[in-house]
């Protein structure tokens, strides 16, 4: 086994070096502490392998993507959203026969409980559809049959997966519907996955809503592109909870709340604030390009370039063509679309962005494709978590199964004060 040596005070320690499937190759320091008393600095955990996992991988340098060892593109172009959780959750691509009894499985768990209507109530109509997604899915653990465990039950199991991944729908669509004062629309069993989501927004009693084909697709590729994506501040948030032996709802709770920051899933919202930004101020995105362009300019363009990705977002190249698509079918003359395309345009073909590598991604794209068929900006967070439930239950599921799972348990270095005395209140001044 290879090893790696860390010499410290004269002292010298072998730890083992660990090697992916990829050839990703990293440094074993479960017994540093053990053996040697040390810990690791690392601040927001950009560097630490927090486990071993079969499910997703990325290559940020090649731009590369992958579920389950197939590429994201093929998926994206050949399956469903549906087909796809299966392939995370099982580990495999379905039969017919499975694929045909998940996606009944679906429709069967789609109502939540009619107490839960309650809940909705006691939100302010201002109330942030995250906030009450959140709230919602650690209290549907109340009405879960046993649900404590998770994972040892393989059919209590495989009910609370179906449940999450077919409510968390119902849940958003009625967040949407408590916020603008409208009444509930109930999931229908005529419906494929996405074209129920979109009824149970959109349909009223006085009028109807049907699903443009189109429309339905981008949505499915989105959530297929947003599915999962490794170990991020989400999915880490999911692992951490669930280490503890928690529900599997009130892990998946913890992974909504991580995700509704703006530095992480809110990223699309984050766009359109500034394309709402830039028409504001008279829509002149020369200008604004140019403030990108200022290193002492504070703007930031939202939407270019990727932490991960530092070739281009395989999700974005996959998306684009759908979501031009939408624009055109839509026929939407909105002054933020314009804006947002005449954005695109300069990052393809200016070579200040093309050498810093500000492409269009993924949130850039799904911004726009939610504004375009009317999909309210507060809700865009709300739609990530939708697709990204599939994910964190699959990492929750193989965390809980792995045997070397242990719980979550961060350290520090402490410097705060070496001693403190304590002062009675009568003498502090």
């Amino acid at each position: 086994m290879d090893t790696a040596k860390l010499l410290v005070d004269g002292k010298e320690y072998e730890l083992p070096i660990v090697t992916g499937t990829m050839n990703e190759r990293a440094v074993d320091i479960t017994k540093l502490r053990a053996q040697s008393g040390l810990i690791t600095f690392d601040p927001g955990y950009a560097n630490t392998g927090s486990c071993k996992s079969d499910i997703t991988y990325i290559d940020g340098e090649r731009g590369i993507l992958k579920y389950r060892g197939i590429p994201i593109e093929a998926l994206a172009e050949q399956s469903t959203f549906v087909e796809t959780a299966y392939l995370l959750i099982y580990g495999k691509l379905p039969t017919r026969t499975e694929l045909m009894n998940f996606q009944l499985g679906l429709k069967r768990h789609s109502l939540i409980h009619e107490g839960m209507k309650n809940f909705y109530r006691g939100f302010p109509d201002t109330a942030h559809p995250m906030a009450i997604l959140s709230a919602m899915m650690g209290s549907m653990s109340a009405y879960a049959k046993e649900c404590v465990d998770g994972v040892s039950d393989e059919q209590l199991m495989n009910e609370n997966i179906m449940k999450i991944l077919s409510s968390v729908r119902t849940c958003a669509a009625f967040s949407y519907k408590k916020s603008i004062g409208q009444p509930f629309i109930y999931p229908r069993h005529d419906l494929s996955y996405v074209s129920n989501f979109l009824n149970m927004m959109f349909d009223t009693p006085y009028e109807r809503y049907e699903t443009d084909p189109d429309v339905e697709r981008a949505l499915d590729l989105l959530f297929i592109l947003h599915a999962d994506h490794e170990q991020n501040c989400s999915t880490a948030s999911v692992r951490l909870v669930g280490s503890s032996l928690s529900n599997m709802y009130s892990s998946i709770s913890s992974g909504i709340s991580a995700l509704w920051g703006p530095l992480h899933g809110g990223a699309n919202q984050k766009v359109l604030e500034m394309l709402e930004a830039i028409h504001r101020d008279g829509g002149d995105v020369s200008k604004y390009i140019n403030k990108a362009k200022d290193k002492d300019d504070p703007f930031r363009l939202m939407g270019f370039g990727h932490r991960v990705y530092k070739n281009h977002d395989p999700r974005a190249t996959v998306i684009k063509g759908a979501c031009d698509k939408v624009l055109a079918k839509q026929g939407v003359n909105d002054p933020l679309l314009n804006i947002a395309k005449q954005l695109e345009e300069v990052a393809l073909s200016d070579e200040y962005f093309i050498e810093k590598k500000l492409y269009p991604n993924i949130d850039f794209y799904s911004g726009i494709i939610y504004k375009a068929i009317g999909i309210p900006t507060e809700m865009f967070t709300a739609m990530f978590a939708i697709a990204r439930v599939s994910g964190w239950m699959t990492q929750f599921i193989e965390m809980r199964r792995d045997p070397m799972h242990r719980i979550g348990r961060p350290r520090q270095i402490y410097i705060g004060q070496p001693e403190a005395s304590y002062i009675p209140i009568a003498d502090r001044k």
